[in-house]
């Protein structure tokens, strides 16, 4: 049974994408590592591709003092109209990745969009909000 998917979000997603800003509450004195990959204000300035036709795409992390991170990724929009996430490692398959990662989509438009990760942060619920401007 094939899974529905939100074709309208996926394809305004498509393109070469940066996050301009990664912002929670308590983000001032609180760290977050997101995607288990690095602190969350690392991804500040990661530029992000996605492919809509084959629902391929990659993510490049150059911010000084973080670590360099670079993976192909697999994702999609459900029929929630939640972006789906696997991280790959060079060579891997998506289907042998297990974990992914579900975000709300916001705010999306022909140059930006939000995703929305729902994170415990000191012992309650806090979104984390990675904020996507369009660079090309």
């Amino acid at each position: 049974m094939a899974t529905k998917l939100d074709n309208k979000a996926e394809v305004a997603m498509k393109g070469n994408w940066v996050i301009v800003s990664v912002s929670y509450p308590g983000s001032e004195y609180i760290k977050v590592n997101s995607f288990d990959i690095a602190d969350s204000q690392c991804f500040v300035g990661s530029t992000w591709k996605f492919v809509s036709n084959n629902n391929k795409g990659e993510m490049v992390l150059t911010k000084a003092s973080c670590p360099a991170f670079s993976s192909p990724i697999t994702w999609f929009v459900n029929k929630e109209g939640n972006f789906v996430m696997k991280v790959l490692n060079a060579g891997e398959k998506a289907k042998k990745v297990k974990e992914g990662y579900v975000l709300k989509i916001a705010n999306q438009s022909e140059n930006s969009f939000q995703l929305v990760d729902r994170i415990t942060v000191g012992g309650s619920m806090a979104d984390v909000v990675y904020q996507f401007q369009k660079t090309n």
